[in-house]
């Protein structure tokens, strides 16, 4: 699975996956130590605890691994005038001009106007050109928006 990701958010990762490594795993394992400590595991709920959070410690580490290695970068701006990842595009809907930025699903901020390339209107606006119309399927029925910019 391929994650497209901007140069910013590719260093993130990268710095959150260095301190799961090396301060997070090497907290739980203390915590870990101190709970085998008290005795009987079978019914020390702090180690039962640290247990868990070292699971998910361990996922997020390989969730980031896969992120990391897959990760395809964004690049900005328009290519020949076609909407793709990385583009800012104006749309039009219901006389209204609203700009958005397509970018990958792990970034998006709707609010901020990043939106994914998977969600329905980044998807529908993918490939299209100034001046075409993209009919989108929202929970209130077709919504139709024109393609006015790419940057």
């Amino acid at each position: 699975m391929d994650y497209y990701l901007t140069e910013t958010r590719l260093g993130e990762l990268k710095v959150e996956l260095e301190d799961l490594k090396t301060n997070k795993r090497i907290e739980v394992a203390k915590r870990l130590k101190r709970a085998k400590e008290l005795g009987d595991l079978s019914e020390n709920s702090e180690y039962q605890e640290a247990r868990n959070e070292q699971m998910q410690v361990e996922s997020r580490i390989f969730e980031l691994e896969q992120m990391i290695k897959n990760a395809k970068m964004i690049e900005k701006g328009g290519s020949a005038g076609v909407v793709r990842i990385g583009s800012t595009v104006k749309v039009e809907k219901g006389g209204i001009v609203t700009a958005f930025t397509i970018i990958g699903s792990n970034e998006t901020r709707p609010e901020a106007g990043l939106i994914s390339n998977e969600s329905p209107l980044g998807s529908a606006l993918i490939g299209h050109s100034v001046g075409d119309i993209c009919q989108v399927q929202t929970p209130g029925g077709k919504a139709a928006y024109k393609i006015v910019a790419i940057e």
